[in-house]
């Protein structure tokens, strides 16, 4: 089921090099006093595209071979992915077909055609999302490449983890949020064996934190239980406070789906089993609807 190691994560990481940013590791110690415990923030918000996701699409779109990319690529995604792999695609010079459900964040869509990407709209529904996917990989011959369930885009992701082990020595913990589990995947294959926690909102379904309004692939919750994965629930208004929070100490604008990881860094220190540790908390994006704050 699994294909990936540290290996292939390293080998994404040089694949990917000339294209993503390197992006900082950055420190507040009035998030320290917040969280309880010293953090080490990988600001992957300031990814190109705005989130994580860029390094997975890239890693997937570079793989391929040639006469796979020219046939383009596709996918069904509500926002992140979608912009990753519409730039990722632009930046290969191939077409990139996208369904995105009629809620998605009205900012996220606007990035998939400023890339260049195909936007196609379907119900609020994974059944018609993947069945219009069907459809467009049919009419157009496309490479799928899905937001999570993909070996490439697994490793891609742990990209992120491999660069702060390699900035940041003697981490005990490192936290990232889990939607389909791909970025806490690829994270917990390059840290091992670190500690890793992942956080999920408690309603999936209507979470402000839209990025993450999924569930594991059988291949994901394989890797997280070898793993040996922690997994936090937050409530809304805790991923709400988190949100606010970084804003406010650290000025850093993030997504709610990012807030997560922080939420459940919290809750986790709340019962004493962070005290004294070096974590590292993976900012997986920060793409935020300004016409929906929730303040």
């Amino acid at each position: 089921m699994n294909g990936v190691d540290r290996g292939a994560v390293r080998e994404a990481a040089a694949r990917i090099a000339p294209y993503i940013h390197r992006t900082p590791v950055l420190r507040s110690h009035s998030l320290d006093d917040w969280i309880g415990t010293e953090i080490f923030v990988k600001a992957d918000h300031l990814q190109r595209v705005g989130a994580f996701k860029y390094r997975g699409a890239t890693n997937a779109v570079q793989s391929l071979p040639e006469p796979e990319a020219r046939r383009g690529v596709a996918a069904h995604s509500s926002g992140n992915h979608a912009a990753a792999l519409a730039r990722a695609a632009a930046t290969r010079g191939v077409p990139a077909y996208v369904v995105m459900p009629a809620n998605a964040s009205a900012a996220k869509r606007a990035a998939v055609l400023r890339y260049g990407g195909e936007v196609t709209t379907c119900d609020n529904t994974l059944e018609a999302r993947r069945a219009l996917l069907a459809d467009v990989l049919e009419r157009t011959g496309a490479i799928e490449i899905h937001p999570f369930d993909d070996e490439r885009v697994i490793a891609g992701a742990g990209t992120a983890a491999l660069e702060l082990t390699q900035e940041v020595a003697g981490l005990d913990v490192v936290v990232t949020p889990i939607g389909g589990g791909g970025l806490c995947s690829g994270t917990c294959i390059a840290v091992a064996p670190i500690r890793v926690i992942g956080g999920s909102p408690r309603d999936r379904a209507s979470t402000r934190a839209d990025g993450l309004r999924t569930g594991l692939s059988g291949r994901t919750e394989a890797i997280l239980h070898e793993h040996g994965v922690e997994q936090v629930v937050v409530d809304e208004a805790e991923i709400v406070a988190a949100m606010r929070v970084v804003w406010e100490r650290t000025k850093q604008l993030i997504e709610p789906s990012a807030a997560v990881a922080f939420a459940a860094a919290r809750a986790v220190a709340r019962d004493g089993t962070l005290d004294g540790a070096r974590v590292g908390v993976i900012c997986s994006g920060g793409n935020v609807d300004l016409d929906s704050l929730p303040w």
